[in-house]
């Protein structure tokens, strides 16, 4: 990171606000950091129970942060008079998606004249349609609850400065609403840290960890949301299992109880032998080990952005088996090992197969780092992060001086 820096000290100019109405990742806040002057404006007990101010504390970053307490509609209140009061000591607002968070940053905008930048990295509507998929919602919560979200795409969408939206298809979607749409990356993948494993690396990284040394392990690592389908993973490695595998499967993530509730309420066989779960790792620490240990990584989903958990297995060298949807269906079909929707039969045989022909896996694999790298690299994220903030501030300034 310190080269990085380094490289990037003339943007940190570019004062950057990044607004964040819910949770966001220690990796994208140090890459933040240092290509740019930041400050977060954060609900306070997200902030708190989540750990991101423990891991900015470790991590010694110099950013300002302002704390907002209370529950949603106290935040959505009160940030919206922070912004109004605040919005000029910045040059860009960097939001999440195109949804409550960033309308106050318009808001505010239209106010103080500050350009807006939205990250996106879910389809917002297809997300919430999983939530009346799943039963979590009746069909009025449904219908109200869609139309609120796409008046907020429209309106926001209209005025930011930049979409900058994760892969081909969230850049499709975010084209409906706005006209400004950029190639978003996100925190890119840290292909220093997410590399290939041998041999020896492998077995060693599974006894650091306590990981079973001999046994088939799929990793799931992703957090139990509305949007994920872990039951189709659960069903495959059952299935796998009935095939003579020696399969385990491991959930990393915060609602890894869940999962393994999940797995005891379906009554798998013997689903306390091969079902685990564990807290989620520290992004920028251990992560990367399981990874570099598993067999395969899946990701089986009902709607999906892109997902970095398939980019980050890729760099690791390792068979991605993912869902044929969102992002995932249009950007990885020829790289990872795609199933259909909700089938497990598919997915089962395609870890079969893996199984039975682990050279070929292997190779295939292996040719998807390089693409990694030279897309999707930390590296290249930032790089992108810091033009794009320097060319937004910069329109913002001609603007004004008219």
């Amino acid at each position: 990171m310190v080269d990085e820096m380094t490289a990037t000290q003339t943007v940190k100019r570019t004062r950057v606000l990044f607004l964040v109405e819910g949770h966001t990742d220690i990796r994208f806040v140090t890459g933040l950091a240092s290509v740019c002057d930041l400050t977060l404006v954060v609900p306070s007990i997200p902030f708190r129970s989540s750990g991101l101010d423990n891991r900015i504390r470790e991590a010694g970053l110099s950013i300002t942060i302002h704390e907002i307490p209370g529950g949603r509609v106290m935040f959505q209140a009160r940030s919206l008079g922070w912004l109004i009061s605040n919005a000029r000591r910045f040059d860009v607002i960097l939001t999440q998606e195109l949804l409550r968070g960033t309308l106050n940053a318009n808001l505010a905008s239209l106010i103080r004249g500050v350009p807006v930048v939205a990250n996106i990295l879910v389809p917002a509507t297809e997300y919430f349609r999983c939530r009346r998929e799943r039963r979590q919602v009746g069909w009025l919560t449904a219908i109200c609850g869609e139309a609120v979200i796409r008046m907020l795409l429209t309106v926001n969408g209209k005025v930011v400065a930049r979409c900058a939206a994760w892969g081909p298809y969230l850049q499709s979607i975010a084209r409906a609403y706005c006209s400004r749409v950029v190639a978003g990356h996100y925190y890119g993948i840290d292909v220093r840290a997410f590399r290939p494993a041998s041999k020896e690396e492998r077995a060693e990284l599974r006894r650091r960890h306590n990981l079973p040394l001999d046994r088939f392990l799929v990793l799931f690592p992703s957090r139990i949301s509305h949007e994920k389908d872990p039951e189709t993973a659960l069903k495959s490695v059952a299935l796998l299992r009935r095939l003579g595998v020696d399969a385990v499967i491991l959930n990393l993530g915060g609602g890894y109880e869940s999962f393994l509730r999940m797995a005891a309420e379906m009554g798998l066989p013997l689903g306390k032998e091969w079902v685990l779960g564990r807290p989620a790792m520290h992004p920028m620490k251990e992560l990367a080990d399981y990874f570099r240990a598993a067999d395969v990584i899946c990701q089986s989903s009902l709607e999906e952005g892109l997902s970095l958990a398939t980019l980050e297995g890729m760099a690791c060298g390792v068979p991605v088996v993912a869902s044929d949807v969102g992002g995932m269906a249009s950007h990885l079909r020829e790289r990872a090992w795609m199933v259909p929707r909700r089938d497990p039969e598919a997915m089962s045989r395609a870890f079969y197969s893996i199984v039975q022909s682990p050279q070929e896996a292997a190779e295939k694999a292996g040719r998807q780092r390089q693409w990694v790298e030279s897309t999707y690299s930390r590296e290249i994220a930032f790089n992108h992060w810091r033009d794009l903030f320097a060319e937004v501030a910069a329109e913002s300034r001609r603007a004004r001086s008219r």
